[in-house]
């Protein structure tokens, strides 16, 4: 190699700095001896959430795992992940229990009792050996208005079976929610269309 062939210092420096990586990476992963049913949490005001979980849902379909997914709040729309997770029958699991947001029902009797009911139903799943991941659709919102007590949820998520993922999204995460999740991502709105007068759009929000 001539002396114009050789890579600049900077290239060498760096070269250098991403071997020590690569190595310190390999310790860390080797070191890693477990797996674990993570407890995820999606919350924050920014759009993204569900979107986050759905594509979750969709890297265990493609690794040919048992989903569940429990919608708390929305029931009556028809969206784009149900008519494509219908695709998935021997995979997935879809229930909307939801009866649509508390200030379209305007009935907060009615708004427990679905909550109630799509709870049981999660209850259940947790309970199937051959599930691989949960995931509670809009569970903090009715956490959030004390739909179903903070305490019962928190203590059957801490009873979950070992290797059971369980995907919880919605605004306002609880703090005790929080503090027992894996993974937390808070989704941060920095621009919405709908601040603009465009409305929600199909293939979109729905």
């Amino acid at each position: 190699m001539t002396q114009s062939d050789k890579p600049p210092d900077n290239f060498a420096r760096h070269n250098e700095k991403m071997a020590k990586k690569k190595q310190a990476r390999a310790k860390i992963m080797s070191d890693k001896l477990r797996e674990k049913g993570l407890i995820i949490v999606h919350t924050g005001k920014g759009k993204g959430k569900t979107t986050a979980a759905i594509g979750l849902i969709f890297r265990a379909l493609g690794r040919d795992k048992q989903i569940s997914l429990i919608q708390f709040v929305k029931g009556a729309w028809q969206t784009g992940e149900h008519e494509a997770l219908k695709k998935f029958p021997d995979l997935c699991r879809f229930r909307a229990m939801g009866e649509g947001f508390t200030w379209e029902t305007q009935d907060k009797q009615r708004d427990i009792d679905a909550a109630r009911k799509a709870w049981e139903f999660a209850k259940q799943e947790m309970n199937d050996p051959d599930l691989f991941m949960l995931v509670l659709d809009e569970l903090n919102i009715v956490l959030r208005y004390d739909y179903l007590p903070l305490d019962e949820v928190l203590e059957s998520l801490k009873q979950k079976r070992d290797d059971l993922h369980i995907v919880i999204t919605g605004r306002n995460a609880p703090d005790r929610l929080i503090e027992i999740a894996d993974l937390v991502t808070e989704m941060t709105q920095i621009s919405h269309p709908f601040r603009d007068g465009i409305k929600a759009q199909i293939g979109i929000e729905f």
